[in-house]
């Protein structure tokens, strides 16, 4: 019996929710206090530029917000090859059968991994680099090697 093997190809990070409020937060006290400097001063529109400024971070921040847990997960187990894709929340499984799927690169730079299996077809990777691609694609064909031997790496 084959065991369960999983890759998670997912964006890396570097900021956490709560350390986005934060430097949206000193962002903003940043922004007001030098625009109630001038409006203070007699110049209002620098208020509602700061206003614009902070409406258009936030909504770059609430997107990038709903997209920073956005990943493909493959999981292959006895039952089968399974891909779940996650973006904004939304997720979206395919099952595969192992012992019909192709693992294909990439044939242009930058370009996803191939899994394709009958008339079923998955482009994974794409959070991910090049070359852990690469090496992600060299894994699963291996792995994919076990089931029948009929998986094919290009």
């Amino acid at each position: 019996m084959l065991t369960t093997r999983e890759w998670i190809l997912k964006k890396n990070c570097s900021i956490s929710p709560s350390q986005l409020i934060k430097a949206y937060s000193a962002l903003c006290a940043a922004s007001l206090l030098v625009a109630s400097y001038f409006t203070f001063h007699g110049a209002w529109v620098v208020m509602v530029f700061a206003v614009c400024e902070m409406l258009a971070v936030a909504f770059a921040f609430l997107y990038f917000g709903r997209h920073a847990s956005d990943r493909d997960q493959i999981a292959l187990s006895a039952t089968g090859l399974v891909v779940e894709m996650v973006r904004a929340e939304k997720s979206e499984k395919i099952r595969l059968d192992p012992s019909r799927t192709r693992v294909a690169l990439p044939k242009v730079k930058h370009g996803l991994v191939s899994l394709e299996a009958g008339r079923d077809k998955v482009n994974v990777g794409g959070f991910v680099t090049e070359r852990k691609r690469r090496e992600f694609a060299k894994e699963l064909s291996e792995e994919l090697g076990h089931y029948a031997g009929s998986a094919q790496f290009f």
